[in-house]
């Protein structure tokens, strides 16, 4: 949407929904748990299914980081432990329930249209486990289990993210069991992870996870969701209330279909199936309405996300709006990212205006302004510190000229994160910024109902300029 005296839609649309953007489609017939793993993570997982019960009604996918030799002879060693079938998977494989697949040497597997896939292996990346968890997440939906076991790296930590934003429920394995504990300390640390237990211990939770309604019988079907959030509408009201209360935020007006899966999820995790258990639960523990709101705010963002649009921001837009700020007697760039999550987007689009820039940065004032509901986000996004699982989405060249490397995570430089205010701020309530020449809200309107959308709206156009861009 460009502003002139009237305002028109001139950004391409996204090509493709993230997870946390819809109802997730859960095309396999059974629940899936992707267990993930490398060094050390072998006997972990041989841990785990040797503690599982034969018939969960679910199907189990092991990503290990393994050479080749070793990786060959996984599936006879795991089914050595366990009841269920363990086979590798094989071009496409059609996952059935009660079974347990194994990716093969020097491949990656992916969650496709109903099937496990096999897909080439990137050489640069060792990033096997986010690959499969995130398309495990985008196929299943809340159906969607991820385990990270022992190992050494960050892999899993981005997978997990997918996971949790789609519904899904997540582990990791303790630090005091795992022999090398840096993949679940990663993700514990970016707050991705339900539980973290031990490897018996988390087949334990599996196992009765495995008969809650929400792994057995989720609501998908919207006309559903709508009948059960008519039937509890009393208790959703007590737990929109205690968030009210608690975390100053009335969520009353926000998506049904979304309130309600991260409500069931929540549920899920406490062993809870009754809504009404829930909202006196609720009622009484402070630190399960922190984790409750975190849930429902929660989403899928990464660096450069939708290559397609930040290519057109580079190529059309940015310079157009470059060359008319370049006129002004003190130019300005002013540009808002509503629903920021941990910062990536914000980045993003600071990385591309630089890039735009080139040397007549000097010449030009850009301010980047995150906002966000979420207080621990934002700080999150003020840090500006990514683990290494964001070398696929970002190029090796601005790794190396807006990044700086450490401990094995990347911390955005100084000079990106100076151009960039991060701020808590509710949308709905409080006032937009102003004097704005592009607005980027691709993570807050899909929440929020269509009353919400009409007080929204109207905001974003009072704080554009005339010429900005939404």
């Amino acid at each position: 949407m460009r502003r002139a005296h009237q305002r028109k839609s001139t950004l391409p649309k996204s090509p493709k929904k993230t997870v946390g953007s819809r109802t997730a489609k859960e095309n396999l017939s059974c629940p899936i748990v992707g267990i993930g793993g490398s060094a050390g993570g072998f006997e972990a997982a041989m841990e785990l299914l040797q503690n599982l019960p034969p018939r969960t009604g679910m199907a189990f996918v092991i990503v290990q980081h393994l050479d080749p030799h070793h990786a060959s002879r996984l599936a006879n060693l795991l089914g050595k432990v366990t009841a269920m079938p363990v086979s590798e998977v094989t071009g496409t494989t059609t996952p059935k329930p009660n079974t347990v697949y194994v990716q093969p040497p020097n491949k990656c597997v992916i969650a496709k249209d109903s099937t496990l896939t096999l897909v080439r292996r990137e050489e640069r990346l060792n990033v096997a486990i986010d690959h499969f968890f995130e398309s495990l997440a985008e196929e299943c939906g809340s159906r969607a289990i991820g385990i990270v076991l022992s190992g050494t790296g960050s892999d899993g930590t981005a997978g997990l993210r997918a996971i949790k934003a789609a519904g899904g429920l997540t582990f990791a394995q303790n630090q005091q069991s795992a022999k090398f504990d840096a993949m679940p300390r990663s993700a514990i640390r970016a707050g991705f992870v339900d539980l973290v237990l031990t490897p018996r211990e988390i087949a334990r939770e599996i196992e009765r996870i495995a008969d809650h309604p929400y792994i057995r019988r989720p609501l998908s079907d919207p006309e559903e969701i709508e009948k059960a959030a008519y039937r509890q509408a009393d208790d959703l009201g007590r737990i929109f209330l205690s968030l009210k209360k608690q975390m100053g935020v009335d969520f009353s007006a926000y998506k049904e279909s979304t309130l309600i899966r991260r409500i069931q999820r929540r549920m899920a995790l406490h062993r809870i199936e009754k809504i009404s258990q829930y909202a006196r639960f609720l009622r009484d523990n402070k630190k399960e309405i922190e984790a409750l709101f975190d849930d429902l705010l929660i989403n899928v963002t990464r660096f450069f996300r939708d290559e397609a649009l930040f290519r057109a921001l580079k190529k059309r837009f940015l310079p157009a709006l470059l060359k008319n700020k370049s006129k002004d007697r003190q130019p300005e760039l002013r540009a808002w990212v509503p629903g920021c999550a941990t910062g990536e987007e914000v980045y993003s689009l600071a990385i591309c205006i630089l890039e735009t820039l080139g040397s007549s940065l000097s010449k030009m004032r850009i301010q980047i302004f995150g906002t966000d509901l979420s207080e621990s986000v934002i700080e999150h996004a003020r840090l500006g510190i990514y683990s290494s699982a964001i070398e696929k989405d970002v190029s090796s060249a601005r790794l190396k000229r807006f990044f700086v490397k450490r401990d094995g995570s990347y911390q955005i430089h100084r000079n990106v994160r100076d151009i960039c205010t991060f701020a808590r701020q509710n949308i709905c309530v409080d006032p937009p910024f102003s004097r704005l020449d592009l607005i980027s809200c691709r993570n807050v309107l899909i929440y929020l109902s269509p009353e919400l959308h009409k007080r929204c709206i109207p905001q974003f156009h009072y704080a554009l300029n005339s010429g900005g861009y939404l």
